[in-house]
């Protein structure tokens, strides 16, 4: 058995009478179709709507005017190159370890679950207590961002506090999903496809409204445009960061990895699929909007005005009121993967148990799904820059490096694990990934700052983790074998 010392094992859980039961097992109930779903409807969200003027800021400097809106689109396209490298290491990963956790198991087994790996999956789980708050804090903001497109008066502030009425707007819709998510995991698939629909609907509109007014001598490049300068570079990582926020969660089925039915050929088609179609829809809006509205000339709801410039002021109402359900259905997406990761660390016994809890009647786990969405309330009354930039920074470093670098090992150190989807041209789409997210990190003027955030981060979950692994006489305080199992 995995980890005599701990206080409770991978197979069983304590009843209250003293004895062993059987640990509560997650349903296969997830096909392809809603593993898609779920994928797009985490993926798109609110990020493309709200972060398109930030791309289109970010690239200002590469030579003004509508050079910066084929510097968006740099940025966008990067992204989505690097998504799909990084798609397959989650495909090749996701079907041979087909677990409720994702990320958390993959980086137990490549280092080790009796050695590194354990202090690295629990670092891991430790970073995702602050960039999945982070996230799913990030699609309530831009709820009520535009929810204040609707309303103006919510860009004010409560009276007699220092807060804005949007973030306590996006702090009560985050805990209105939590309660939406308290539920039985087939009412929620079927919610998915309703959510999906909406999200589909609201990228029709867009794209109608952009491409039937379209300009194209807006799309005409001034010379020397993109010259290779440290400005151009710059803009470049910071773009591609806000690209790379808006792709996430092409990985939301490899979270829920427990309850995928025939898992081995729906997680890499279902990671894959989702993140060929949002990328052609993403690159479709954006050139749709570049189109219409000249890069100087875009706010913080974009989409919204240029909807305002070519179909109506009640055209663009309504397409605010969807672009707040496209953010609704990304946070209900993303709160229902995230809530199963640190359930499936509490079973292992490498978190607190009380995350282990599952609900009794509707199976889910319902003290992580809780606990992620408080904390997520919370970060609401943050800034969404802020927001986005520290979970990107803090994610990168503390689990997507290291699963690059381990699919690598993986491979070399269990040669003769199934893989039921192997990485088409391996190895270069790991160290592609590899290097796209790295740029990210080091291109960017104030990347520092972001660094600095996962530096404490790391540092105190290592603390943790070394306080509680001697009181638990885990490694590195266990006699355990140092390598993979």
């Amino acid at each position: 058995m995995r980890g005599e010392n701990r206080d409770e094992c991978t197979s069983c859980t304590k009843s209250r009478a003293g004895m062993t039961a059987p640990a509560p097992e997650l349903e296969r109930r997830i096909g392809l179709g809603s593993g898609i779903t779920l994928n797009m409807i985490n993926m798109i969200g609110v990020g493309p709507f709200i972060t398109l003027p930030l791309v289109v800021a970010a690239m200002s400097g590469v030579g003004g005017g509508w050079a910066a809106g084929w510097g968006a689109l740099a940025g966008w396209t990067l992204g989505a190159l690097i998504a799909v490298c990084d798609g397959l290491v989650w495909s090749e990963l996701g079907a041979a370890m087909p677990e409720a956790g994702g990320s958390y198991t993959y980086l137990r087994e490549i280092y080790g679950s009796r050695g590194a790996g354990h202090l690295i999956s629990f670092l891991y789980i430790w970073q995702l207590g602050f960039s999945a708050p982070l996230s799913i804090a990030s699609g309530c903001i831009g709820f009520a961002e535009y929810a204040a497109f609707l309303v103006p008066g919510l860009n004010g502030m409560v009276p007699g506090l220092p807060v804005r009425r949007t973030s306590v707007l996006a702090a009560c819709v985050c805990l209105f999903i939590v309660m939406l998510l308290y539920r039985n995991l087939s009412q929620i698939a079927r919610m998915a496809w309703v959510l999906w629909g909406g999200v589909m609907f609201t990228m029709g509109v867009v794209l109608v409204a952009g491409y039937t007014h379209f300009h194209p001598e807006l799309f005409r490049l001034p010379p020397h445009a993109f010259a290779l300068s440290p400005g151009f570079f710059a803009g470049l990582g910071a773009a591609t960061l806000l690209a790379t926020y808006d792709y996430w969660g092409y990985y939301n089925v490899c979270l829920l990895g427990g309850e995928m039915r025939d898992p081995g050929r729906t997680i890499p088609r279902a990671v894959l699929l989702s993140i060929f179609a949002v990328a052609l829809l993403y690159l479709a809006m954006n050139v749709s909007v570049l189109g219409v509205i000249p890069a100087g000339q875009m706010s913080r709801t974009a989409v919204a005005d240029m909807v305002a410039r070519t179909l109506g002021t009640h055209a663009a109402a309504a397409v605010a009121a969807l672009i707040m359900w496209t953010a609704f259905a990304s946070v209900f997406a993303l709160l229902l993967g995230y809530s199963r990761v640190p359930y499936a660390a509490a079973l292992d016994g490498n978190y607190f148990r009380a995350f282990a809890h599952v609900h009794p009647k509707h199976r889910f786990p319902d003290v992580s799904l809780l606990a992620l969405g408080v904390v997520a309330a919370v970060f609401c009354f943050f800034t969404l820059a802020q927001v986005i930039a520290a979970l990107v920074v803090i994610r990168i470093l503390l689990q997507y490096v290291l699963q690059q670098i381990g699919v690598i090992l993986l491979r070399m150190r269990r040669p003769e694990m199934p893989r039921p989807f192997r990485i088409w041209l391996y190895p270069l789409p790991p160290l592609a990934a590899l290097a796209g997210f790295l740029f990210i990190l080091v291109s960017r003027h104030e990347a520092q700052r972001e660094f600095l955030y996962a530096v404490v981060v790391a540092a105190a979950g290592g603390l943790l983790y070394l306080i509680r692994a001697r009181r638990r006489s885990e490694w590195p305080f266990a006699q355990w074998e140092t390598g993979p199992r």
